[in-house]
């Protein structure tokens, strides 16, 4: 990391609080050194932790990345990285500078937490993105940092960048930062204790328990969420088969993501499953879920109402009938609908955690 420059703000240099330069280096130096990317429990934390080291401009130096730039308006990926200094107070990059084809790496922290009250009527779980940027001040050497902070899916990953904002670690804007500020205080603490990363004694720990869930991942879990997800309506030789090719991706670990995911829609694929864009009519709920229960169904529901305001009038009844509609999160544009018995949601949703296949209640 090479070449940062002075930016206009304090330094974040709070000796007792763990979002601090020390903690944010040690972190980076292992994913400098040993490896660029983490994914792991932390308990308390709904789904993994994801952590990124990426680089500009080679992170974005391939044809997907090359065509988010363009589309954005961008002639390379240091002028993308000059607009998020630009958010942040860091001096811009010279073309002379950028002429030197230097590296600029940059941390990538996901992970989700509780909504706010106002946002907790749309969502059950938010998404909180960290991107942590180095920088120097009053100083030559790199000694500080700043964050961005994000509540989208990174489907278009130079948009994200480009759409996250400042986040001032000291006055959070609204109640959906404050809960990811606090989650990430555990995060940082998490991920310390997950590297062995040793924190200095005068840091005020957000938590004083093992925060690492290490629950061992079996086939037998996914045996099991095969058979609940499917309504146990799989014969015992599919259940197998199924979750064979579920674990088996699993345990490819995140460098094969796509690989992974796909296995997942192989196996929705092969059960009673309704694949919908975001914007569905009440006729389309009927049919596909009709064909998924193997009998008519019908809801009363409010003239004008559709797709998403549909849900509550359609698990109503479906609830007459011991049954739930549930979701796999596709992070996309698209819904992939399921139903389960009524019973069996809360160990699914536990499963769901375990395996990695990301189930959402509606």
């Amino acid at each position: 990391m090479a070449n940062f420059f002075s930016n206009l703000f304090g330094r974040n240099n709070n000796p007792k609080s763990i979002i601090s330069f020390d903690v944010m280096d040690s972190i980076y130096a292992y994913l400098y050194h040993e490896s660029n990317t983490l994914d792991f429990k932390v308990k308390g934390i709904y789904d993994s932790v994801l952590v990124n080291l990426y680089t500009f401009p080679a992170s974005l130096d391939h044809d997907e990345g090359r065509a988010e730039i363009k589309k954005a308006g961008f002639k390379n990926a240091y002028e993308v990285l000059n607009e998020l200094y630009k958010k942040i107070g860091i001096g811009v990059l010279s073309e002379e500078i950028i002429q030197q084809e230097l590296e600029y790496d940059f941390i990538h922290i996901q992970f989700y937490s509780e909504p706010g009250q106002e946002v907790k009527k749309y969502f059950k779980r938010v998404l909180n993105n960290f991107i942590i940027i180095f920088c120097c001040t009053d100083s030559l050497e790199t000694n500080d940092f700043k964050i961005l902070y994000s509540g989208s899916h990174f489907i278009d990953y130079t948009k994200g960048l480009l759409d996250a904002e400042f986040l001032d670690i000291d006055n959070p804007k609204n109640e959906t930062q404050e809960i990811g500020l606090r989650d990430f205080k555990i995060v940082l603490q998490a991920i310390c204790q997950y590297l062995n990363i040793e924190i200095a004694k005068d840091i005020e720990l957000p938590s004083f328990e093992n925060l690492i869930d290490q629950e061992e991942v079996t086939v037998e879990a996914f045996e099991e969420f095969v058979k609940l997800v499917s309504g146990n309506n799989v014969k015992q030789q599919e259940i197998k088969n199924h979750s064979k090719k579920l674990f088996v991706n699993y345990q490819k670990g995140p460098s094969e993501y796509h690989s992974i995911v796909e296995g997942h829609f192989d196996f929705f694929e092969n059960i009673d499953a309704w694949n919908s864009d975001w914007k569905f009519d009440p006729e389309d709920a009927e049919y596909f879920i009709s064909e998924m229960i193997g009998q008519d169904f019908n809801f009363d529901y409010p003239p004008d109402t559709y797709s998403h305001d549909l849900f509550p009038y359609i698990q109503n009844a479906l609830a007459k009938l011991n049954l739930e509609l549930l979701t796999y999160d596709t992070h996309g544009d698209n819904y992939l609908f399921f139903v389960v018995n009524a019973s069996d949601v809360d160990e699914i949703l536990k499963l769901s955690e375990i395996t990695g296949i990301e189930i959402n209640t509606l």
